[in-house]
């Protein structure tokens, strides 16, 4: 088999939490078009369905929209059976569900606190640990987890300590994971975007006046694009990364290097 063959996904089965809008969409389409059928996870069900319907005309590939919190183990369950059902069996799961609250630390509350831990490690978690049982019983799998540049680095200015100890924190639950199941062939790796330009990044009045600020830090002096990161998502769901895990890739156009 050549490496074209092995980066294909035909036959696979995959499911993206966050996966209605931004990186997560973005991440759906490019398993889709490299041949999985993809199930699209968020807790904006609509949003979810139209996105799943979109890739499905553009791709041809079976989809399935699915409402889930991935702080709730029950609906994380739920979620994982669902997608047994439909596809009946999971190969590739991507954890990319999450949020940031850029907050001043003395002022942030343990409800914000909590709320940032939760979506962006706990729900990774349960995400990985309801997965990894099924790939288990399968014989092998494929995990991906969405970490953060943020996990290397301060970002400024904007205040996100709760952000950043999350995504640090994702990289070693990755690394592991990837150990207690290396055995098990279930590979676990986790992505760490720098500043992307999704939809909400571009259009949001909080964010919008720091992009001129990161840019004129960034070596490259411009965002990242959410496609730019499709080629390592497939990479890592493919039989290729086959002897890849416990590594995280950071794709940043080289902000953590400076």
């Amino acid at each position: 088999m050549g490496i074209i063959e092995k980066l294909r996904l035909d036959g696979k089965k995959t499911f993206v939490t966050g996966g209605a809008r931004g990186i997560g969409y973005n991440i759906a389409i490019a398993l889709a078009e490299a041949g999985a059928d993809v199930a699209i996870v968020d807790v904006d069900e609509a949003v979810a369905k139209t996105s799943a319907e979109e890739i499905a005309k553009a791709t041809g590939k079976k989809t399935l929209a699915l409402k889930a919190d991935v702080t709730k183990k029950a609906e994380v369950d739920g979620m994982i059976d669902a997608v047994l059902k439909a596809f009946g069996r999971i190969d590739v799961a991507f954890a990319n569900a999450g949020i940031c609250k850029n907050i001043p630390a003395e002022e942030m509350t343990l409800e914000d606190w909590n709320q940032v831990i939760n979506i962006n490690l706990t729900g990774v978690f349960l995400t990985a640990q309801a997965a990894g049982k099924v790939m288990i019983r399968q014989g092998g799998g494929s995990i991906i987890n969405t970490a953060s540049m943020s996990a290397h680095i301060v970002n400024v200015p904007q205040p996100q300590c709760s952000y950043n100890a999350s995504k640090a924190a994702v990289i070693q639950l990755t690394k592991s994971l990837a150990v207690e199941w290396a055995l098990k062939n279930v590979r676990v790796n986790s992505i760490s975007p720098g500043y992307i330009g999704t939809d909400l990044t571009l259009n949001s009045p909080a964010l919008k006046p720091l992009i001129e600020k990161w840019n004129a830090m960034a070596p490259l002096r411009r965002l990242g694009k959410p496609e730019e990161l499709q080629a390592i998502a497939v990479y890592l769901a493919g039989d290729s990364s086959a002897f890849t895990t416990g590594s995280d890739f950071v794709i940043d156009g080289a902000f953590t290097c400076i």
